[in-house]
């Protein structure tokens, strides 16, 4: 005997949408996390970066317990981010990564994660994301990929002491670039907790340069999901676009996320749109509620599919 149920049990619910500071450059944090909340968002890519949080000034525990209060009080929640173009060298963007070929500059990098770490643990954020870098010329392969496993050693320490994971985003252009690249990184690591080395899966790096259509990346990137960044973009062409400039099918992509049971934040990713932030962040709430809403109704109307009642034979 057989019933019927969804094809997708679990129709697209539950998502939090965020927005990135980063993209929000122009406006004083405080006056960020307000217009977030004010559009409804549940949730900040926080970037730790001279204009909002600097995590170079003096009293950074201080300054970190009133944003803490201040995501309280307006009911948001925070993933760290440390994407910040010149943070630690005004001259060179992303510069030192953690595969510089100079030990004090690549622990630069590494004091800076770790010190992320503590900012994530006290913001109690979901995670703390962080990049590669670019391979330095006359590096090989082999070389970055011990520099980067090494590297993240003491930042994956910091992370388990605290309880909070690091989400290493795939970035076009830098030695850790793909889905298939984070795999090679965990099993130099030896293959970590998911729980303390996860991944951050930006939707439109993978409609860049992924073999996979965005959605089906989201399912292979299932066990490892801890941070999801999400913005338009052109196969081949990695440029961050407001949601309906690039060639993205955003409805697939939500229901792929509500399916594999993601409950991290998706946050918005526009770090060139500063300019008209408060603009796009409103526009951006309304089309993800958009898609949502495509794709919850897609995956109540899908064909069922067979059950097998409980206690009959497969």
């Amino acid at each position: 005997m057989t019933d019927t149920a969804p094809r997708h049990p679990h129709p697209v619910a539950g998502l939090r949408f965020g927005y990135g500071t980063n993209g929000l450059t122009d406006l004083r944090l405080d006056d960020a996390l307000g217009l977030l909340a004010d559009l409804g968002y549940a949730g900040v890519g926080l970037t730790l970066d001279h204009m909002h949080l600097d995590p170079l000034a003096p009293d950074l525990a201080a300054r970190t317990r009133q944003v803490a209060r201040r995501l309280d009080r307006l009911g948001l929640t925070a993933t760290v981010e440390t994407g910040a173009r010149y943070v630690l060298d005004p001259r060179r963007k992303h510069g030192p990564s953690l595969l510089d070929p100079d030990p004090e500059r690549r622990a630069d990098r590494v004091r800076l994660l770790t010190r992320a770490v503590q900012v994530a643990s006290d913001l109690g954020a979901h995670a703390v994301h962080c990049f590669s870098g670019i391979t330095p010329d006359g590096t090989s392969d082999d070389i970055a990929w011990t520099r980067l496993a090494d590297a993240l050693g003491p930042v994956l320490d910091a992370a388990s002491g605290a309880g909070v994971p690091l989400a290493v985003e795939p970035e076009p252009g830098h030695l850790l670039s793909s889905l298939t690249d984070f795999q090679r990184l965990r099993h130099a690591l030896d293959d970590p907790d998911p729980e303390l080395l996860g991944l951050t899966l930006d939707i439109g790096h993978c409609q860049c340069l992924e073999p996979l259509p965005p959605a089906d990346c989201v399912r292979a990137a299932a066990p490892w999901l801890r941070h999801v960044q999400i913005e338009d973009m052109r196969r081949g062409v990695h440029e961050h676009l407001p949601f309906g400039d690039g060639e993205i099918d955003f409805p697939p992509v939500l229901e792929a996320l509500a399916a594999v049971g993601y409950r991290g934040l998706t946050v918005v990713e526009l770090p060139r749109h500063s300019h008209a932030g408060p603009d796009l962040a409103a526009r951006s709430i309304d089309f993800l509620r958009r898609a949502e809403a495509v794709a919850s109704a897609a995956a109540t109307t899908a064909v069922p599919l067979p059950v097998r009642a409980e206690g009959g034979t497969p």
